[in-house]
Order: structure tokens, then sequence, then C-alpha cells
């Protein structure tokens, strides 16, 4: 059953096409894996996906309706995006794993914040810890745990990995594996390799445009 779905998706700034022609279909419960080289329009098109950007023209359905009925808080709960650089706010980590319940009106968890720290190895005392002394590791999985309090349909991985240590890598990669078998559904960007390897579905994108994977080394 498809969740989401593209149609002939274009995405154009000062008359530069930086998505172009984009038909997609991804089935629920898929995990797909999008690749390409810097600057062929990866990040633009989750970012349209999340609604972060508007289409210039063509279509976006999520569920079989378009994407602009739905409220934009509303899509966003079950369509949430993970940016390649984390952004936390607040003081302290609690802050940010409190905003989840806050948006849906419900009373925080504590149980359920202290066991989705323990699966990305971050003791409970953390929640007091200012967000100013955590590695980048640690807000990369804040950031992502964040997300994953109310389980979205869809999780929009940019590049979370990057950058990070082997301990840190190791333990993001485990939590999304874990969220896939829960039933999300994955869509991930990234460059590197290990994580290509290992791909199931993998999609190319250069130059704005879904190719075959022998195009992007020409």
């Amino acid at each position: 059953m498809s969740i989401l779905t593209m149609r002939q998706v274009d995405f154009v700034v000062e008359e530069k096409p930086i998505i172009n022609d984009i038909n997609l279909q991804v089935n629920s419960g898929d995990y797909l894996t999008i690749s390409g080289p810097s600057g062929g329009g990866k990040s633009t098109l989750l970012k349209l996906i999340a609604t972060l950007l508007t289409p210039t023209s063509g279509e976006i359905l999520f569920n079989n309706q378009a994407q602009a009925s739905y409220p934009t808080t509303d899509y966003r709960k079950e369509v949430s995006y993970c940016f390649q650089q984390p952004t936390l706010f607040g003081e302290t980590v609690q802050d940010n794993l409190a905003f989840p319940f806050l948006v849906r009106g419900k009373a925080f968890e504590q149980a359920k914040v202290d066991h989705l720290l323990d699966l990305v190895d971050l003791p409970e005392s953390y929640l007091t810890k200012k967000i100013t002394e955590l590695s980048g590791g640690e807000r990369q999985r804040v950031a992502l745990i964040r997300n994953l309090i109310f389980l979205p349909k869809v999780l929009l991985l940019d590049e979370v990995t990057v950058g990070l240590d082997s301990a840190s890598k190791a333990i993001v990669k485990k939590l999304i594996q874990r969220v896939h078998a829960d039933g999300v559904t994955i869509l991930l960007v990234t460059h590197e390799s290990d994580i290509l390897a290992q791909a199931q579905q993998v999609i190319w994108i250069k130059e704005g445009k879904i190719v075959d994977e022998s195009a992007i080394s020409q």
C-alpha cells in the first residue's frame, strides 16, 4: 500500500531546477536509501516530503491524500524529518524530550523517555544535562529519539550518521533498524559506503532526477 507518492514534482529556485520531474511511490514499511552526487537534490527531496519546502509544480500525496490538504502540524507528526546537523533548543535534554508531549497536550512520560535514552546508550541522568555539554553524537541521538517518542508513519533521515564516531554511528543505525522493524517507513539519505552496501532498496539522484546507478559515474 502506497504511503507516499510524488507525481511530476519540480522545485525551481531562481529559474534553476533543483528537483526535476520526480515520480516516486513509497509503500508502507519500505526502507528506501537515497544517494547520489553532492548537490544533486537529495536533501531537497526530503525537505519537500517534510513540508519544509513547497513544490514549484507537481503533487505529493500522503496516504493517497494531497500533502497540502493536511494541517502542517498534523502532517509533521506523521512524517518526521531529522536534520544532518541536529537542532536542539532550550537548555537541557529534558526541554527537548518534553516537547513532543507538550505539542500533543499530553503529560510527560518518564518511563517512556528513560526507555528511549537507554536504547541510545544514554543514562537517565542526561535529562538534566545542558545541551551545550553534549558531544555531536549525543546531540544526534537526543534529536533522533525526540522524533521517536511518538512513532511517525514515515521517518526522513538526512545524513544522520555523518561525522559521528563509530560507537555513536552503530547506536544510531541499530535504532533506525529497530524503528523500521516496528513498522515505520524509512527514507534515508546517505553517501556512506557501508550503509549503501547493506541497503536493500536504493534510488540514485543526480541533477535533481532519479537515474540509473550507472549514470552516477558519468
